[in-house]
């Protein structure tokens, strides 16, 4: 298991797609290679931008299946942060 702190790379508003693009390489997609479930933890965080959440997890399910998110999980996430996920992947399971 991985647990990758937001907070620290995005601070309270995580708007930046190019944090989310390092984040998903750098961090996501390798732990996700060597068959890890991944917990994304948004403690602190109190909003994130759609183009965010998309740059950090879409391509992932667009390149492995919509199975992969049984082992993306998400932790500490408010109301808001809920619902901009389940707009992204309900979005890549029609695609």
């Amino acid at each position: 298991m991985k647990e990758i702190e937001l907070f620290p790379q995005t601070g309270n508003f995580a708007e930046n797609k190019d944090v989310a693009r390092e984040l998903r390489i750098k961090e996501i997609i390798p732990a996700l290679k060597n068959h890890q479930v991944v917990i994304l933890d948004f403690n602190k965080v109190d909003s994130a931008t759609q183009s965010f959440i998309h740059a950090l997890i879409s391509d992932i399910i667009r390149k492995e299946g919509y199975e992969i998110i049984d082992r993306l999980n998400y932790k500490n996430c408010n109301d808001t942060i809920k619902k901009i996920i389940m707009i992204v992947t309900d979005y890549m399971q029609e695609e």
